[in-house]
């Protein structure tokens, strides 16, 4: 079975236009990393969380992932603070308590904690993918809709399936 990693922000809840829309209404320069580290560490989690919709119906696209048999799947995500870990745990323990879940420090590249080598990485970040392919890893774009990235597209998780026909 192939390893399967699947980020959290901007592939299973939209969380990152929420937030970005709060960072720009409280007139937060994005480029600014101090006031945008302090302002993700300092978010109600919970909140958002609770507040946040699925993308494309993530969750059973997820469940359907792992019904396939086909990959280990494991849900890897950059956190900012220990109140972001512990809510998004919470929060997918209860509706895919079958996964694991990785969560990585904002300032280390999810390259270092896992190993990418011949492991498959969905990811709405293209940076996360290019690093993620330096370390002879799999990267797939997460996409709302087709942009015609460099990457391979999809914009339901179980397209994954298809894809790796073992």
């Amino acid at each position: 079975m192939k390893q399967l990693y699947i980020d959290f922000d901007g592939v299973i809840l939209d969380t990152m236009t929420k937030t970005y829309k709060v960072l720009e209404e409280s007139g937060i320069d994005k480029k600014d990393q101090t006031k945008v580290m302090e302002y993700f560490r300092n978010l109600d989690w919970k909140k958002l969380i609770a507040e946040t919709d699925q993308i494309n119906d993530s969750i059973s696209e997820i469940k359907k992932i792992c019904a396939s048999k086909k990959f280990n799947v494991y849900i890897l995500t950059h956190i900012n603070s220990t109140n972001e870990m512990v809510e998004k745990i919470k929060y997918l323990h209860k509706v895919l308590p079958q996964v694991t879940v990785v969560s990585v420090p904002k300032e280390i590249p999810k390259t270092e904690v896992v190993n990418p080598s011949a492991a498959i990485l969905i990811d709405d970040y293209s940076g996360n993918i290019r690093e993620w392919q330096k370390k002879l890893g799999i990267g797939i774009k997460f996409v709302k809709e087709p942009e015609g990235s460099d990457y391979p597209e999809i914009t339901h998780l179980s397209e994954v399936i298809d894809m790796f026909n073992q």
